[in-house]
């Protein structure tokens, strides 16, 4: 492992006409592990191609690289033949090369020049490279057989998941991704999270996860007005450094304030909401931070809502032993069995379970694409859906614009409320009325968004939303999506989005679907403790499960620890609704005005006092919960 720096020294670049930076300068430290933020077009991946040599800069100078072994993400989706094996460990171009030659020199039956190759072989670990190639694949989503298919025969995500297998499979200094979780589902996700968290080299990464960032990175680059900026720390940490210089402009004060507002309202629907412990902990937590973190985002070109629908229905769609699947000429084949589920609006729902286990199957028999094998589907009176996955961007008009595109959907539709509309979608001026043809991958993803969200649904299906879209825009939907008022269903790998969003979890999983009743942190360690021991499973000893008897001894210790900690949270949480309620009350009294007359001071003393004594023992009773939210948090995991 070379370990030398990286020094961008007075780099200007343009693409076209719009320059990307100016005399910009910054410096990498060997084994760095930075995410690369900024804008839709502000030139993060010309950024990349610079390092790789595929763009030349106007001006400046770039030290450092010439000794350094690179790797990166390809986004060019592959056609080949070669097996998906193959392909992956093809990625280390030594290894490919000696297992060329030693393929020539065998066939030319030169075996004293193969003896020398398989030698070389053996100094590079070569013998081993199928297999770490295959727990690559395994690790990113991929079968056995999968392994062995034809590269070929995948779909576009899936290709672009063989690219991130033969990037890591090259031994490298510096490993360069440009979105590697965009085609992931969470499974996966965690998985490469985990990978990197391993890595030894310098990291340099374009991504728009910010969980996958906090957890995998540990300084930003930001390109902002052509300037490539550095903080320290993981995403999170950019947002409270950045918010504390953007807080301090006066000009953003007034759309500082209308955020804020927006989160208050947050914060007065979930605060005391603790029907799941550990997802309402994870919530007020992240709502505190919100609070602080607000105007990271005040110069975001995205503002937009989703308006409630004019009718609904409860339940608005219900399935009851449902078997779900499909119908082939030999016969039903059901990927899951007795499905009872009831979407209510205002329930807000996110679907866990790993690649393969039926989500997508049961999304697609909820919106009716896809006829139950058995069992009742039952829509209500005014059921509206709206539905995104990522096909609803090969179903866009390339020649027609964002404009024509609302105008479909509603022909009586003011020109002028479309433009308004698309505007929160950062559609403006000539963007809103030209061809959708040169749009990126995430202005398509916003235009499909802003088509369901034009149409009022009262029940979001959105399947993998985020894909393609940056940070300023996943912050948006975030805050659009926690004051709908109607139904949501999500599936996504993003971990942040689901926190903030969704209020329950249901896991698809051996062919059922079931409420998952822990949070998303204790998912993913399952989650990741299942990747870890499987590549080792087939060579290890079947260990046998405890017996039903010992399952049950051990459910009922692990209840009788935890009940304590349980009653003391519930008689908490019950003090606070009850102190929240006089403090309510004695609120609304001081909106009296007649209580601000010279004859009422007493009266006006004794009220202001009590409302500063309930103030303070509000905070010492969050402070309790969030201590017994902790303990038991920790007394779980123990047991």
């Amino acid at each position: 492992m070379r370990r030398l720096m990286i020094i961008l020294r007075d780099i200007s670049l343009r693409r076209g006409s719009k320059l990307l930076l100016d005399k910009a300068n910054v410096t990498v430290q060997p084994g760095q592990r930075l995410a690369l933020i900024g804008a839709n077009g502000c030139g993060k991946s010309s950024l990349l191609a610079l390092l790789l040599g595929e763009l030349q800069a106007d001006r400046g100078d770039i030290e450092g690289l010439l000794q350094l072994r690179l790797s990166h993400m390809a986004q060019e989706v592959v056609a080949t033949a070669t097996p998906a094996c193959e392909f992956a460990w093809r990625g280390d171009g030594q290894l490919a090369a000696l297992m060329d030659k030693l393929r020539r020199l065998e066939a030319d039956s030169d075996y004293q020049g193969a003896a020398q190759v398989y030698q070389a072989l053996e100094e590079i670990d070569g013998y081993n490279a199928e297999r770490r190639a295959i727990r690559l694949l395994q690790g990113l989503g991929f079968s056995d057989a999968q392994c062995q298919k034809p590269a070929d025969e995948f779909s576009g995500g899936w290709r672009i998941r063989l690219n991130l297998a033969r990037a890591l499979m090259c031994p490298s200094d510096v490993l360069l991704l440009d979105e590697p979780t965009n085609h992931l589902d969470l499974d996966a996700t965690l998985w490469l999270q985990d990978w990197l968290l391993h890595y030894p080299g310098t990291l340099l990464m374009i991504s728009h996860d910010r969980d996958f960032i906090d957890a995998t990175c540990t300084r930003i680059l930001h390109i902002e007005q052509q300037q490539l900026n550095t903080y320290s720390g993981n995403y999170s940490e950019f947002e409270r450094q950045r918010a504390e210089r953007l807080a301090n402009q006066q000009a953003n004060y007034e759309k500082q304030q209308r955020r804020k507002a927006e989160i208050d309202a947050f914060v007065r629907r979930f605060r005391y909401k603790a029907t799941k412990a550990k997802q309402a902990q994870s919530r007020l937590k992240e709502l505190e931070r919100m609070q602080d973190l607000a105007p990271a985002h005040l110069d975001s070109p995205f503002d937009f809502s989703i308006p409630a629908a004019e009718k609904s229905s409860d339940p608005l769609l219900s399935l009851s032993q449902a078997s779900l699947g499909y119908a082939t000429e030999d016969g039903a084949q059901p990927v899951l069995h007795k499905v009872d589920l009831r979407l209510r609006p205002g329930s807000r729902i996110g679907l866990l379970g790993r690649n393969g286990a039926g989500k997508s199957t049961l999304l697609k028999s909820i919106i009716g694409e896809l006829p139950l094998l058995a069992g009742e589907r039952v829509e209500g009176a005014h059921l509206g859906i709206g539905y995104f996955d990522q096909q609803q961007l090969e179903a866009l008009d390339l020649e027609a614009s964002p404009a024509l595109h609302i105008q479909r959907l509603s022909p009586d539709a003011r020109e002028q409320d479309v433009l308004n509309f698309l505007g929160g979608f950062n559609f403006r001026g000539d963007a809103a009325t030209s061809r959708v043809a040169p749009l990126s991958g995430g202005e398509k993803a916003r235009l499909a968004l802003a088509m369901v969200v034009w149409q009022r649904p009262n029940l979001l299906v959105l399947d993998e939303p985020t894909n393609h879209l940056d940070l300023d825009m996943r912050h948006a939907m975030e805050v659009a999506l926690q004051s709908y008022e109607g139904a949501l269903l999500l599936v996504s790998h993003d971990r942040h989005l689901l926190r903030n969003t969704v209020d329950e979890l249901l896991l698809v999983h051996d062919g059922t679907v079931e409420e998952y009743r822990e949070d998303l942190a204790t998912y993913e360690r399952w989650l990741l403790s299942r990747l870890k021991q499987e590549p080792a499973s087939a060579a290890a000893s079947p260990v046998a499960e405890p017996s039903r008897k010992a399952q049950r001894q051990q459910a009922a210790a692990r209840r009788d620890q935890l009940r304590p900690l349980q009653k003391r949270l519930a008689q908490t949480e019950k003090k606070l609704a009850q102190l929240e309620q006089e403090l309510s009350a004695i609120q609304a009294r001081l909106t009296d005005s007649d209580l601000y007359d010279g004859a009422r001071k007493d009266e006006l003393a004794t009220l202001l006092l009590r409302e500063g004594e309930l103030k303070t023992a509000a905070v010492e009773l969050e402070d309790s919960w969030l201590t017994l939210q902790d303990e038991l948090e920790a007394l779980d995991e123990e047991v």
